[in-house]
């Protein structure tokens, strides 16, 4: 069977579409935290959506397990197979193919008067950021990936970045998408309209759903005016209570102009600085807390440092910011930016953490985060706490670090543990355990535990109408 299967996938996408060799297999089984290693039969390249149609049909017809893959950008193994085991476990028949949609990368029209960018699943989302921009339009997307990640997996797991504050998620980005379901049916929904209330919105059954429903081949995409004028500042602050209170100020005073607001510890600069030694931190001394905020603006460059500067010296004045500096040439900006972009890449590089993706109410940001350092000081002393994140929408990168100079190993053992006291916490204030990354495998079984019975079977219910065999992504979010 495996031996047909291989010839009928290379029949139809050739042999520049299909991977069989186990080792250039191995990059597409690996996870980006290489913390799943998978094992597939092959790797499918399909080069349009007729041929992802055909390859879903010839699996459907063999119910061999699909694993949709974009960048391979995933945190938490949503785009990796099963291991052998697992795979045996879950699959029928235990086979499983990789079906990586980047060659499907084409931008298929802009319509800047209906602001709208139609693109395949496999445009890289810095790709498409530069196609908007090419047509002096903004699609708001950012994140850290944006140089590898694609759009498919962005919509199919929701992505949120650092403009969610003012453009929302992925999710409220789209307007229309292409489909194919799991029998090999092309659901054409590419439809450019902020208006279409004719029944069941059928595209937000994809967004979100990593793979597990179909597989989004193209997208209709809103764009937005190019903003001409940015103001960025960092703001250091006493408290996460003060970072709240500057919010609020911020969006009273500059309205939807605010654009960022990105919450930073002292611990997680002062690890940029240690693991980037060409970092130059702006102030001084250094301060509990910082925001890094950003205004944008279609309007001039002084007219918005005005609105900043006005906004600032009002909390500066009260007492409420410590300390601020804002950014006063294009490589300023790129060096403030740099502080919260490199947090990420420093947390590797200082070593094992137990990182969290967690939401909560946003009035609620500041008790969450001081009840729930207590409690884990109080289970796991010293532990230190690198926490970040998307301020303004509730969104917080709950990172822990073993104590300095502690055993690492011996710290991890409890990864657990650790997880369990920060899950439990988020849900307690009402929040989620996965803001911006998803399910995947990493928390597969977790949300059992804060679903509710019936929230769950629901989501079976529309798997199993769906995917009645069960062959898209298995052993992910269900």
């Amino acid at each position: 069977m495996t031996t047909q299967l291989i010839a009928g996938l290379r029949a139809l996408v050739g042999d520049a579409g299909l991977i069989t060799d186990p080792k250039e297999l191995q990059p597409y089984a690996t996870d980006w935290r290489k913390r799943y290693f998978g094992t597939a039969l092959a790797v499918v390249k399909p080069a349009s959506t007729q041929e992802v149609a055909a390859v879903m049909r010839l699996c459907a017809e063999t119910r061999t397990a699909v694993v949709p893959q974009g960048g391979n950008t995933s945190l938490c193994g949503g785009a990796t197979p099963l291991t052998e085991e697992n795979a045996s476990r879950l699959v029928p028949g235990g086979a499983q193919i990789v079906l990586n949609l980047s060659r499907m990368n084409r931008i298929r029209a802009v319509d800047p008067v209906n602001n709208t960018i139609t693109v395949e699943a496999g445009c890289v989302l810095a790709n498409l950021q530069q196609a908007a921009a090419a047509a002096d339009r903004l699609f708001p997307l950012s994140l850290a990936a944006e140089g590898s990640c694609e759009i498919g997996g962005n919509l199919s797991t929701n992505a949120g970045g650092t403009a969610v504050l003012r453009y929302g998620n992925a999710r409220d980005l789209v307007l229309g998408l292409e489909v194919v379901l799991p029998d090999g049916q092309i659901w054409d929904g590419l439809r450019g309209l902020r208006k279409d209330n004719t029944g069941y919105d059928l595209k937000q059954l994809f967004v979100g759903a990593e793979g597990t429903l179909g597989i989004i081949t193209a997208a209709v995409l809103k764009l937005f005016p190019q903003p001409r004028a940015r103001a960025t500042a960092l703001v250091a602050l006493a408290s996460p209570a003060s970072a709240l209170q500057l919010l609020s100020h911020m969006q009273g005073a500059c309205g939807d102009r605010l654009t960022g607001f990105e919450l930073m510890s002292a611990l997680c600069l002062s690890l940029v600085a240690k693991h980037f030694p060409a970092t130059r931190l702006p102030f001084v001394q250094a301060y509990p807390q910082y925001v890094l905020l950003e205004l944008t603006d279609t309007a001039n460059a002084a007219g918005l440092d005005a609105v900043l500067h006005e906004a600032l010296g009002a909390v500066s004045e009260g007492g409420l910011a410590l300390d601020a500096v804002v950014a006063a040439s294009a490589a300023q900006v790129a060096a403030l930016w740099a502080l919260r972009e490199n947090i990420p890449e420093a947390q590797v590089r200082e070593g094992k953490q137990v990182k969290h993706d967690v939401s909560v109410p946003i009035s609620r940001i500041a008790e969450f985060i001081a009840v729930t350092d207590a409690e884990l000081q109080r289970a796991f002393a010293g532990v230190r706490m690198v926490t970040f994140g998307h301020l303004g929408d509730g969104n917080l990168h709950y990172n822990i670090a073993p104590p300095a100079g502690g055993d690492e190993d011996a710290f991890m053992a409890h990864a657990g543990e650790v997880s369990r006291v920060v899950h439990d916490s988020a849900a307690r204030f009402a929040g989620s355990i996965s803001a911006e990354h998803g399910l995947g495998q990493y928390k597969r079984d977790a949300i059992l535990r804060y679903k509710s019975p019936l929230e769950m079977e629901l989501m079976r219910r529309i798997k199993a109408a769906l995917d009645p065999q069960g062959i898209m992504n298995p052993g992910k979010v269900l």
